[in-house]
């Protein structure tokens, strides 16, 4: 009868969230009249899709169609990188592995296919550390082939384990056919997706992510620089890929870090080398300059309490896995708004520390950051009186529109 579907709730005003709190709430009534961009207000990129994210508390600075599905042209190759990486924390690849060039790979990947090559030479056999760096640095369509080939044995099936891992990361509307990210109708990623995939890379191979940040790599007597012109704008860059394909325009997933803080950009549909660069180098100076990081909830604090159905008590408190932060723009804290949002209708047995909603917050009408909360106690199944009441109160108000 009750169908799975997203509550959002905003906390009661209690004095453990102090006054400073009481606008945000307030402002839970008046955002659905009143929607503001708060981003747009200070800053628009030439860009036909963008974003800007700030890689240690995930909140969204800055987007444009960051959902359009588009080409990913080289940027699959972050995803191809992914595949890897996990393989080498798991323990089942070695950097010293070595992989053999297929007459396939250097065919369709080498100097004599037109693209972006490693040169590698056929029926010869490269260590998979030289192989990352070919793609890293040299964006070696030849080095993804021969990965793909020692892998999974053919790029199909490759590109079978790379939706797996894209699915396992929360890559929702990306699809990969191949492991170069060379044309294919059938492939596509969204802006947002290859954001979220450059945040988990920088985060979970820190050993690996220095590849990104090389600024050149010979193979066979052949010296080629990195791609990425962000590297020597002397912006603190280190990473991460570049891309281009006549239907995905000049593309660019660039990071750097300033004060501590780290900040990810992606673009796509630009027309040159020269405008992939400008723009990326314009987004990441905005956003060192325009935000402010605002701490909304300490470590281990009550973020607020979700209804339990049929549960021995009524509601559980939650809270977030440490403080929860956001960068919003400077001047904009009357513009934030903070709900809470579960699967509705939550039923025991909880335990405490388990996931069972999140924080959703806005800036304006932008969804600019999803924070997990778990339940601080555990809940167990109500006897029969409680169940029965909760069962009475969900039969009457079911009649109540949403």
């Amino acid at each position: 009868m009750f169908a799975m579907r997203n509550t959002f709730l905003v906390n009661p005003i209690s004095a453990e969230y102090g006054s400073w709190m009481l606008p945000y709430l307030l402002l839970f009534l008046t955002v659905l009249v009143f929607p503001q961009m708060a981003h747009s207000q200070n800053f628009d990129s030439g860009a036909p899709q963008a974003v800007l994210l700030d890689a240690d508390t995930g909140t969204i600075l800055y987007a444009k169609e960051a959902e359009t599905q588009i080409p990913p042209a080289s940027l699959a190759k972050l995803m191809t990188m992914e595949v890897v990486f996990d393989r080498l924390k798991q323990g089942t690849l070695k950097l010293t592995d070595e992989f053999f060039v297929s007459e396939n790979a250097w065919r369709n990947g080498g100097a004599n296919s037109g693209g972006s090559t490693m040169f590698a030479k056929v029926n010869t056999s490269i260590t998979l550390e030289n192989l990352i760096r070919g793609v890293i640095i040299q964006s070696a369509n030849d080095g993804c082939i021969v990965i793909a080939e020692g892998l999974a044995g053919t790029e199909s099936t490759f590109a079978d384990l790379m939706n797996e891992r894209a699915r396992a990361i929360g890559l929702d509307n990306s699809r990969f056919t191949n492991s170069t990210g060379l044309p294919d109708d059938n492939q596509y990623v969204t802006i947002s997706d290859l954001a979220k995939l450059a945040k988990h890379i920088i985060n979970t191979y820190p050993e690996y992510y220095s590849y990104y940040s090389e600024p050149e790599f010979e193979w066979n007597n052949i010296n080629q620089r990195n791609r990425n012109p962000l590297l020597s704008m002397n912006i603190d860059a280190d990473g991460m890929k570049t891309g281009y394909t006549e239907a995905s325009g000049y593309a660019i997933v660039g990071s750097s870090t300033r004060d501590g803080q780290r900040l990810i950009t992606v673009l796509s549909g630009m027309t040159s080398t020269k405008e992939r660069a400008e723009e990326a180098r314009k987004i990441l100076d905005w956003g060192f300059r325009a935000f402010e990081r605002l701490n909304l909830f300490d470590d281990k604090q009550v973020v607020g309490s979700v209804p339990v159905y049929g549960g021995a008590v009524s509601s559980v408190d939650v809270t977030g896995n440490g403080p929860i932060e956001i960068y919003l723009p400077v001047g904009s804290r009357d513009k934030l708004v903070a709900r809470i949002a579960y699967n509705y209708p939550m039923m025991p047995a909880i335990e405490k520390g388990q996931e069972i909603a999140k924080l959703k917050i806005w800036i304006g009408d932008t969804l600019s950051q999803e924070t997990p909360l778990y339940a601080m106690s555990d809940v167990e199944k109500g006897d029969i009186k409680r169940r029965a009441m909760d069962a009475m109160k969900e039969l009457l108000t079911a009649w109540i529109p949403n």
